[in-house]
């Protein structure tokens, strides 16, 4: 089969959605179908193309312009493009802002089924923008297929689209990556860790992540445990959320506070354990990579319900559960698993069978596979 993969974001560009698509394609190439990954790339200048093989992907990288209309029009002109030298067989939009309304039209006009994947902000946040509102309920109408990352997502699509189909397909994480494993003191030391336990949040620190609920929270914690916690903050901060850790760190000085920026994907397992605690407090979100990671890596974890996250974290069964926005819960929670080391163990443990079950790209990887098979058999059937 030959895939086209449309998406806002791919690596080396960080976040959880370039983090899927790349999980997506080396997967769907590595059970020997064709994969062209055609995603904007900040670095390159307006209207540039850089086409290159990575890992046996065929992978198309531009660089947008000013005016997202530009940016989208050119898009759309390279899948044309495209399909006339390969002759694709599907596209594939991950995120339904700007690759979902890319898809769908140029899916019409090329005549091919085409699939959108919701998968957070974009019917979490910005389908509240009226300049962008149409085009993700556009997408959502026309699209031949709608999948979302969870059930929360799911449920979003359609009542943005009232009878529309929707069908979910989850995450998965390499648990042959991302497994339990003996705590790294030489990598802790390194990182200047070494001085007592470790809550952590992984991902980069935003508003939306619940930044500014984590900070005080946190501060609580340290107040009320000894040996005194370090907070680290694994991924970096977004620009909104720099200044309310600068004015946090300004105010109380004394809480222990380690920000490591953006680390390589395959790095990130043994930064997961190290952590006595994963701290997870998002307000929004779809499925997050970096529960599905801890869980993989037996990571006790304490997470808003919220969103996705319920799919995955079960309360006081394999993690700790808070309502969003409740600095005083998500104190006590993260504090219950400093003080109940059984607890943790039982509940990390629990969380990484949990993942090993229902969360892996193997299952993400079928679901996908049945849904293209179904669609371009109905396809051909249509041009008989």
């Amino acid at each position: 089969m030959n895939i086209c993969l449309l998406t806002d974001t791919f690596p080396p560009t960080p976040g959880g959605l370039a983090i899927s698509a790349q999980r997506l394609a080396s997967n769907l190439t590595a059970n020997s179908h064709t994969v062209h990954v055609c995603a904007p790339d900040q670095a390159l200048l307006p209207g540039q193309i850089i086409d290159a093989v990575e890992n046996g992907m065929q992978v198309h990288r531009f660089g947008p312009h000013r005016r997202a209309d530009d940016t989208r029009s050119e898009w759309f002109q390279l899948i044309a493009n495209l399909h006339t030298r390969t002759r694709f067989d599907l596209l594939h939009g991950y995120y339904l802002v700007g690759a979902g309304f890319v898809t769908v039209y140029a899916g019409r006009y090329l005549d091919l089924p085409s699939i959108v994947s919701a998968r957070g902000n974009d019917l979490e946040r910005t389908v509240f923008d009226p300049a962008q509102a149409g085009s993700i309920l556009w997408a959502l109408a026309h699209a031949t297929a709608v999948t979302a990352v969870s059930t929360d997502l799911a449920r979003k699509a359609r009542a943005l689209a009232p009878g529309r189909e929707v069908q979910v397909v989850p995450n998965g994480v390499d648990v042959t990556l991302f497994t339990p494993a003996p705590r790294d003191d030489s990598l802790a030391t390194r990182l200047g860790l070494d001085d007592g336990p470790l809550v952590g949040f992984v991902g980069e620190a935003r508003l939306k992540k619940g930044l500014a609920i984590l900070l005080p929270a946190f501060a609580r914690v340290a107040a009320e445990f000894t040996p005194t916690p370090r907070l680290v903050l694994v991924g970096g901060a977004r620009s909104e959320a720099t200044d309310i850790l600068r004015v946090f760190q300004a105010q109380s000085p004394s809480v222990p506070v380690s920000t490591i920026p953006h680390t390589a994907h395959a790095d990130l397992p043994s930064l997961y354990n190290l952590l006595d605690v994963l701290a997870l407090p998002s307000l929004q979100d779809g499925l997050p990579n970096a529960l599905l990671e801890g869980m993989a890596c037996g990571r006790a974890i304490v997470a808003s319900e919220v969103g996705g996250i319920p799919d995955a974290a079960q309360h006081d069964k394999n993690s700790l559960l808070v309502p969003p926005g409740e600095v005083g819960a998500l104190a006590e929670a993260i504090l219950t698993l400093l003080r109940q080391p059984e607890k943790r163990a039982a509940l990390g443990q629990a969380a990484q069978e949990t993942v090993s079950r229902q969360f892996t790209p193997a299952r993400e990887l079928a679901a996908n596979l049945e849904l293209y098979a179904r669609l371009t058999s109905t396809a051909r059937l249509d041009t008989l």
